[in-house]
Formats: C-alpha cells, sequence, structure tokens
C-alpha cells in the first residue's frame, strides 16, 4: 500500500491534486467537478457551487449506516471554485490513494473524492466488542482527508506489536489483520468510561504498507451537567 500521509504541512502549502491545507484545521478544495463532503462542514467559499445530500448509495448501503449506527451525514458538493472545509476546528489529515483502499472511522470523515468507492464493513477479528466494531473502507485512486481530535500520531504496525484503543484508531491500512487485545490486570487504568481494557491489535501483511493512524484522544468529552 502506498498512501500519502500530509500532516502539519505550512499555511496554504499546496499539494498535488486539488485537496491541499489552507492550514492545518482547515482543507481547501480546488473544485471543478463533484466532491463528497461532511454535512455542515463547509466554511467559504468562491465560484459557483451547488450543495445536496449524499444518500447512503442504494438500500443496502442505507440499511447498513442504520444498524450499524457507522459514519456521518455526508453532503456532495458540485462546482468550481475553491471549496473550505472545516470540522469544530480539528486536525485535518489527508491521504491520497493509489488503487488502494484504507479504512476509517467514518465519523472523523471530512471530504473525499467522489469516484472513490466506499462501503461499511464489520471488522474482521474484532469479535462481538462493544457488540460488534464496523468501520468505512474508502478504495481507489484520490483524496481522502480526516478530522482528528488533536494531533494522532501515525504508527508503523510492521516495526513493532501495535495496539491502540477503537476510539482513538482514526485509520489503518486495508490490508492489516485485526485482533482484540485484553489487558486485565490494568482493566481500572486503561480506556475511558467502561473500565475495560480492551484494545484492537494489528498484524502486519508482508509486503504492503502497514500504518495506523490514532488520535490524541478517544474523541471529544460530554461535558457534566450543571443542574
Amino acid at each position: 500500500m502506498r498512501s500519502a500521509f500530509f500532516g502539519n504541512l505550512d499555511a496554504g502549502q499546496q499539494l498535488p491534486g486539488h485537496f491541499a491545507l489552507q492550514n492545518p484545521r482547515m482543507l481547501r478544495v480546488h473544485l471543478n467537478g463533484e466532491v463528497v463532503a461532511r454535512q455542515g462542514s463547509m466554511v467559504a467559499f468562491q465560484g459557483q457551487m451547488d450543495f445536496e445530500y449524499q444518500g447512503a448509495g442504494g438500500i443496502g448501503k442505507f440499511m447498513k449506516k442504520v444498524l450499524t449506527g457507522e459514519g456521518a451525514p455526508l453532503m456532495r458538493a458540485r462546482g468550481q471554485g475553491l471549496l473550505f472545509l472545516a470540522h469544530n476546528a480539528e486536525d485535518i489529515h489527508l491521504f491520497y490513494l493509489e488503487n488502494e483502499a484504507i479504512t476509517v472511522n467514518g465519523a472523523n470523515i471530512l471530504a473525499y473524492d467522489s469516484h472513490l468507492q466506499t462501503d461499511i464493513r464489520k471488522v474482521e477479528g474484532a469479535g462481538m466488542m462493544a457488540g460488534g466494531l464496523f468501520n468505512t473502507t474508502i478504495a481507489g485512486t484520490g483524496w481522502v482527508a480526516l478530522h482528528t481530535h488533536g494531533t494522532p500520531v501515525m504508527l508503523d504496525a510492521g516495526r513493532a506489536p501495535t495496539f491502540a484503543d477503537a476510539q482513538s484508531a482514526v485509520a489503518w491500512s486495508s490490508t492489516l489483520q485485526i485482533g482484540v487485545n485484553r489487558t486485565i490486570k490494568a482493566a481500572a487504568l486503561i480506556g475511558r468510561g467502561s473500565g475495560e481494557a480492551v484494545q484492537l491489535a494489528f498484524q502486519p501483511t508482508q509486503g504492503s504498507s502497514n500504518f495506523v493512524l490514532v488520535q490524541a484522544s478517544e474523541g471529544p468529552t460530554v461535558p457534566p451537567h450543571t443542574h
């Protein structure tokens, strides 16, 4: 796998193709056609554009989304000009796929080229952890932009045994084999909320890219009620 990772670039630095980072928390899309983006992520645009709801893409995908709760609501932007996207001032990180696939947490998707193929799949090897773990697979050739809660780290699962909290793992190579690691003795110390020390275990595939992108938290916390 030859996914390219672009993070923490200087403001306004241009990338190959039509996705670029305006700054670490804002995506600039040079639109000449259409792109799929998270609903509500448009903060500004210049030129002529139309926006419409992006359906699940058939009854099968619709039912998967309803039953699994995977993913975020999406829209389709069409037209020509500059489109600026952001989500809650979170960090933005770009991948360029070259006839390959990545597995992502659908809630972290900011935008992707509309010709890329997507599907919701059960993470094989994760068993019935939390009732089953489902993520979104994105495949083909083109750009994918993800937003993360805090600045993430890119881990090479081919260098050492690699484990990550299921809510912290944002994306990984689709060629990786996934399992579950339980550290019972540390159950009160690892993870947030459940008290159960369970992590995803990533096993590399020889001759393939073996990255795991892990965000700096398990996601935004819900503030306590004051009444």
